[in-house]
């Protein structure tokens, strides 16, 4: 039986004209190419065949035991003319943001102290100094009348690069001390703060409010009950995205991230996976020169000494001190044309939605992602839970 052929192809590096890879593109019967473009490197050109995949519960229950991504192609397009008014709404958010409102006054406006009024109460708005990236927090009690039924929830507004020209932001809701508490021992907070995601993000619904897609998440998990957990309503801008990582947290199972506005250009591949693609790309001796154009002499051996077995590779992943690997894996063309090519690419369009299991720190989904249109796109990245 042969092996499919990747449903997104890597057309041409960086260096190849928007002509240039349109003509290769048409050549293969492919869409319209994009650039992946992410805080000023540019990485290639990458076009989508016509044809969609089936969506298979069987099949997707199979990827995501093996920690590999699973797309829905326009599971959720259905859904989305309901809230294009909160989609635009939200957009117009993100955009004042960007321009330098304060997050806790736009908040404090029409629509949407309507829509927290009078279940959620704001208490503060802050600024953590440690934390370059964040643009404010707002506090807020859930309350029922006059009693407190979920404290300290909180909606966080960050950045996602330190780039002047990307203006991508995102919005996580959760409770609690950051990085202190274990969130995944407090359902009924876990509740709240996802009540004042909706609260804030109506649109929230094509996911929390979906019975088809809550059927379908069931098979695939085996699991009779579920719930949608630490959600972040992401604004992919021009230049941005995500760099290569993962989403593991304890007590949840995986992420399932919708497109709501916009595109997005993914590689997506289990940890396993991605550590066979190192080890192949590093150890194939027509890579030296690529490798030398991108890192010195010093970091080229590093790279080969941690490559050279999986368990070294595979701690490096987990540890802050990579450089080399890291260009590696977010800034080296001719290795995303290697993971292109091996059928890990994806592209996200609006009413779509892709699957990231998230089973612990050594079975899961690593994935990068690209904003490929000239203006934001709004997406849902909520992460699933099964309650006993």
């Amino acid at each position: 039986m042969s092996k499919p052929k990747p449903h997104v192809v890597y057309i041409a590096g960086p260096e190849a004209s928007a002509d240039q890879a349109s003509a290769a593109a048409q050549q293969q019967g492919l869409k319209q190419p994009v650039l992946l473009k992410r805080r000023g490197t540019a990485l290639g050109w990458v076009a989508e065949r016509p044809e969609q995949n089936n969506i298979d519960a069987e099949a997707a229950a199979k990827a995501w035991h093996n920690s590999t991504a699973y797309t829905l192609p326009d599971y959720v397009s259905d859904e989305l003319p309901q809230h294009q008014a909160n989609i635009k709404q939200a957009l117009g958010l993100m955009e004042a943001i960007a321009e330098g409102s304060e997050v806790a006054e736009l908040f404090e406006q029409s629509p949407y102290s309507e829509r927290t009024t009078p279940q959620f109460e704001m208490l503060a708005s802050f600024q953590d100094e440690g934390d370059a990236q964040e643009i404010e927090t707002i506090e807020y009690d859930a309350v029922d009348g006059d009693e407190v039924v979920g404290e300290n929830l909180w909606c966080k507004a960050s950045w996602l690069s330190f780039e002047d020209d990307d203006a991508s932001l995102r919005f996580r809701f959760s409770f609690g001390m950051v990085g202190y508490e274990d969130v995944a021992a407090d359902l009924d907070r876990q509740h709240y703060a996802a009540q004042l995601t909706d609260a804030i993000f109506p649109e929230s619904a094509v996911i929390s409010n979906n019975k088809k897609l809550e059927a379908f998440m069931q098979q695939v998990l085996d699991a009779e009950k579920l719930f949608y957990v630490e959600r972040i309503i992401y604004f992919n801008a021009p230049n941005g995205g995500a760099q290569f990582h993962q989403d593991v947290e304890r007590g949840h199972l995986g992420v399932v991230f919708a497109q709501l506005h916009g595109s997005t250009g993914w590689l997506a591949c289990s940890k396993a996976q991605l550590i066979d693609e190192v080890q192949t790309f590093v150890s194939d001796a027509s890579n030296s020169a690529t490798l030398g154009k991108l890192m010195n002499q010093t970091m080229q051996a590093e790279l080969k000494d941690k490559s050279s077995t999986r368990e070294q590779l595979n701690e490096w992943l987990d540890e802050r001190d990579n450089d080399p690997l890291e260009l590696l894996i977010n800034r080296c063309p001719e290795f995303y044309r290697h993971l292109f090519e091996k059928g890990y690419g994806y592209i996200i369009n609006p009413g779509d939605i892709i699957l990231l299991p998230q089973k612990n720190i050594d079975e899961c989904c690593w994935h990068t992602v690209f904003c490929i249109d000239d203006f934001p796109g709004e997406s849902l990245s909520f992460a699933i839970r099964a309650i006993d």
